[in-house]
């Protein structure tokens, strides 16, 4: 995929949080044309409030075209994250923003094939499945065991589940941009 310069960013960004704002009656901004050039991929919108995650869902890959993606992932981390409420009105205009752009899930022999701060992951395991952004590992300051360890409970599995090699963990990259309101 083609880096974006900050004035696509900024207007994939504008868009998005205009998606979100049409639930609350709020205009809809067009959809920016540079949607138009990417390619499918898979999609991550996060939301922060004062710098806590407030939502985050997205596609790990892309099967249909990158708006319809974004503004999906964008309404289900404002609404739909399981792990909180639906957002307020008041809530969405002080939420900070931010896009990830997924490369291909590419798969690794093992952990140690990982770059904190580079590498997103994603570890399966029959049923379970778990996977973290490239930014969390940095975001959390977490070496490599210690993601690990959390990705295996994002799956949940044990902590150390991942140290059993019975399950299969594939890596990505991933094109991260985003916008302050809030902060």
């Amino acid at each position: 995929m083609k880096k974006l310069s900050r004035e696509e960013e900024l207007q994939i960004l504008n868009w998005v949080y205009s998606t979100i704002g049409s639930a609350f009656g709020r205009k809809e901004q067009e959809t920016p044309s540079v949607l138009e050039t990417l390619p499918r991929c898979g999609a991550f919108v996060t939301l922060h409030l004062k710098e806590r995650l407030r939502g985050c869902i997205g596609f790990i890959e892309g099967r249909e075209e990158l708006r319809y993606s974004l503004k999906e992932a964008g309404h289900s981390a404002a609404f739909r994250d399981p792990r909180f409420p639906p957002l307020t009105e008041e809530e969405w205009e002080e939420a900070d923003l931010e896009i990830s752009l997924l490369s291909p899930m590419e798969a690794v022999d093992s952990a140690d094939d990982l770059i904190m701060g580079t590498h997103g992951a994603l570890l399966e395991s029959g049923i379970y499945r778990g996977l973290f952004l490239p930014q969390v590992a940095t975001e959390q300051g977490w070496d490599r065991d210690t993601f690990m360890d959390h990705l295996s409970m994002k799956a949940g599995l044990p902590a150390e589940f991942w140290r059993s090699g019975s399950y299969s963990l594939y890596s990505f990259t991933a094109q991260v941009f985003g916008m302050k309101k809030g902060s």
